[in-house]
């Protein structure tokens, strides 16, 4: 495959991660139940880290179409987070450990900003401790699809049987 056809082929990699951050945040669907962690994670481990931006901008836009709120810089700064950590997944195995770690910091991160930043909650340790208990219906499904999501792109990205983008398969194998 020559230089073109990679860019080219990434260039529609890129417009397919797009339409997914896209409707996966505009289509009604379970709460919490997206691909946006997952996304958040391996976008910069397939194309570098300067997609983290890119990533967030998308994120940014579907917030405009939707709503803006006022826990933007903690689901924002969250899935920035999410993204710097990514450069430690170089196997299968940590990859894996990253996203449900990369659940667990959005629903950290995501859950102090409701309580910091709301008045559901007595701002206290004990509204602390019931901000955090209340939502964790929400971390089951944030949980569930972030793995999910990753099991797929595991499968679809990072497979030897597949090979969507060029340079993965020099990066890792």
């Amino acid at each position: 495959m020559n230089s073109k056809q990679v860019k080219n082929l990434n260039l529609k990699v890129i417009i397919l991660i797009i339409v997914l951050i896209v409707s996966s945040r505009i289509i009604p669907h379970p709460p919490n139940f997206t691909p946006i962690i997952s996304l958040g994670l391996y976008i910069p481990i397939i194309f570098g880290m300067w997609s983290i931006p890119f990533f967030i901008l998308c994120y940014a836009i579907t917030d405009f179409v939707i709503g803006f709120h006022e826990l933007l810089i903690w689901t924002w700064g969250s899935l920035a987070i999410i993204g710097l950590v990514s450069k430690f997944g170089k196997s299968l195995f940590s990859r894996l450990v990253m996203s449900f770690c990369a659940a667990m910091i959005f629903f950290i991160i995501s859950n102090f900003g409701v309580w910091l930043t709301g008045s559901f909650y007595a701002n206290n340790i004990e509204g602390l401790i019931n901000c955090y208990t209340m939502a964790i219906p929400f971390f089951t499904n944030t949980l569930l699809s972030t793995i999910m999501f990753a099991i797929l792109i595991e499968f679809f990205v990072f497979s030897k049987y597949f090979n969507f983008i060029p340079l993965i398969k020099k990066k890792y194998y």
